[in-house]
């Protein structure tokens, strides 16, 4: 795989853009950082062309021209693996931290975050919320180098969820960080980014 030119971070479902702002800092990787704005969540406006979950992975995918790392949390870790499978020449690697990756969340007795989530945010748009997707099948296409990040306190996405996609991804590691929750990159930025640095030389 190229070394990327440009890391592209994808926020959860808040769309919280601040999120990755700490990590990005932290990294001392040369390449340009971007954080994405889903349109419609804080205080990106709203796009005519982007009203669905598939319409943002669409947007998303259609911004990637160069060689590029994807770093996702949570749910944008998704919109992550779908942009990995069409577009396999330019992302060059993946840093999936506490997602489900596309795959079924009903067999880990995962939390759900969704009613709780849109009664703190009713304005928020519901692609991420009525989302379901399961990509399982399609994980195996994925061989660029992944990077998972979970938190052993996380209840949204357990540590079994990390485990499973590094199964099913042929090119994975899985880093666990104790005491780590659903905000594991936020709260965690410092120690994740030496991990994430090696993990964007690798080939």
């Amino acid at each position: 795989m190229p070394t990327p030119s440009t890391l592209l971070f994808l926020p959860g479902a808040s769309g919280n853009t601040g999120f990755w702002q700490p990590l990005a800092n932290e990294l001392t990787h040369e390449a340009a950082r971007s954080i994405v704005s889903y349109p419609g969540f804080g205080a990106e406006p709203s796009d005519p062309d982007v009203n669905s979950f598939d319409d943002l992975v669409g947007k998303v995918v259609h911004s990637i021209d160069q060689p590029t790392a994807l770093l996702a949390q949570s749910m944008g870790g998704v919109i992550a693996v779908r942009a990995a499978l069409e577009k396999p020449d330019l992302v060059t690697h993946l840093v999936l931290s506490v997602t489900s990756g596309g795959i079924d969340m009903r067999a880990f007795d995962a939390q759900d975050w969704r009613a709780e989530f849109v009664a703190a945010n009713p304005h928020l748009p519901d692609w991420f919320v009525s989302l379901r997707s399961d990509l399982a099948s399609e994980l195996g296409r994925i061989t660029q180098p992944v990077l998972l990040l979970w938190g052993d306190a996380d209840p949204i996405s357990p540590v079994a969820v990390g485990k499973r996609l590094l199964e099913l991804l042929p090119n994975a590691r899985l880093h666990v960080v104790a005491g780590g929750n659903h905000d594991l990159a936020y709260v965690h930025a410092r120690q994740l980014a030496r991990w994430v640095d090696a993990h964007l030389l690798r080939s």
